[in-house]
């Protein structure tokens, strides 16, 4: 992977899959040119749950189809619904959403329209969490999930542009039943855009150890190992991840700053944190934008991809993601493009698809320096 940007911004020239680390830039960019640069920026997104990138139009029609729910059936409304008390309320409040899943329809519609707002977004690639447990719970049948995700997957592609692939995750608040069942449907039911293995929910009173043997099956059948760790609790959850469930990715993973040794693991190791600077206030993970720990890990060395994670809840976008992060780390355009690159670097994608997307995003950086120069 290509060095994570750091807390310098990027001036000069960036060769193909290099990421620049030089001087601030003497007029940063103001957050307006940031973001008409970064709208049209090919991005990839490795930190994002399918069921919480509903958009307010994709809830609000969800909720008149079942209106036993306590969900909002007005879009306007669900903006003070998805004002969140701490991290348990957020739970509680993703859970009633994932409720209004309860068909096959509900899942195909709901996949292919989170596909569309994402290309909107200029979002190439997404590998989106998928917590297939709280969809089969509710009475859909296993085959019937796996189909309607991959009739999505596959319609976006064709109508779209966008590449989806799934991690399948543990909802860790269900225990380990859940966990079974997750790795039963991801290792006897793999459907073709499967590409890894998650644990997402709470970390406080779930440690991520007793999860080990379900991750073990996965990663024995070729899956890669994403849980969420470090986010709502500490640095030892990290740690339990690489260790107990050989994590090649860290979701999350922001309270590793408090611990030196963790952060030269993750950096001499090259293994990425998927950051989600907005969704980490939110949820009061991290009590404010100027507080986050992200220019710290990156001054630590250590390789960050930028996430929008459940972004209507959030009222975010990988878009703006992309800006807070360059207003966090000083980034100007060409920083920019090297966090796209380090998404791309991060991914599961295979090495040709990783070449291709890099070279998009280079040829538009490109681009954009020529419509910027005197005329």
């Amino acid at each position: 992977m290509a060095p994570p940007p750091g807390s310098r911004a990027r001036g000069g020239t960036a060769s193909e899959g290099e990421t620049l680390v030089d001087q601030a830039p003497a007029t940063p960019p103001d957050r307006a040119s940031l973001r008409a640069f970064t709208a049209d920026l090919p991005k990839s997104e490795l930190h994002v749950h399918h069921v919480g990138s509903a958009s307010p139009r994709i809830v609000a029609e969800l909720a008149a189809r079942h209106p036993d729910s306590p969900v909002p059936k007005d879009p306007a409304a669900l903006a003070e619904y998805f004002t969140f008390r701490d991290f348990a309320h957020f739970i509680e409040i993703y859970v009633s959403v994932v409720d209004l899943i309860r068909d096959a329809e509900d899942v195909r519609m709901l996949t292919y329209e989170v596909a569309r707002d994402m290309a909107a977004q200029q979002i190439r690639y997404a590998e989106l969490t998928v917590t297939p447990y709280g969809m089969t719970k509710r009475g859909i049948p296993e085959e019937a999930v796996m189909e309607a995700l991959e009739d999505a997957r596959c319609t976006a592609a064709r109508d779209l542009g966008i590449e989806l692939a799934w991690c399948f995750d543990i909802p860790g608040e269900l225990g380990l039943p859940a966990a079974e069942a997750t790795a039963r449907m991801a290792c006897e039911l793999r459907p073709e855009g499967l590409v890894s293995f998650g644990l997402g929910g709470p970390e406080i009173g779930v440690p991520r150890g007793q999860f080990k043997p379900y991750f073990d099956r996965a990663i024995a059948e070729g899956l890669h190992s994403v849980p969420h760790a470090g986010e709502s609790s500490d640095a030892q959850s990290v740690w339990d991840a690489l260790i107990e469930l050989r994590a090649e990715r860290i979701g999350h993973g922001i309270r590793s700053v408090d611990d030196p040794r963790l952060l030269q693991h993750l950096a001499e190791h090259e293994i990425p944190l998927e950051v989600c600077p907005t969704s980490n206030v939110a949820t009061r993970s991290t009590p404010s934008l100027a507080e986050h720990p992200l220019p710290r890990l990156v001054a630590a060395g250590v390789p960050v991809t930028v996430n929008s994670d459940d972004p209507p809840m959030f009222g975010t976008d990988l878009t703006t993601e992309y800006v807070v992060a360059a207003e966090l780390l000083n980034l100007d355009e060409a920083g920019l493009a090297g966090l796209a690159r380090n998404a791309v670097q991060a991914s599961f994608l295979d090495t040709p698809a990783k070449s291709r997307l890099t070279r998009e995003i280079d040829a538009y950086l490109t681009s954009w320096r020529r419509t910027q120069e005197p005329t």
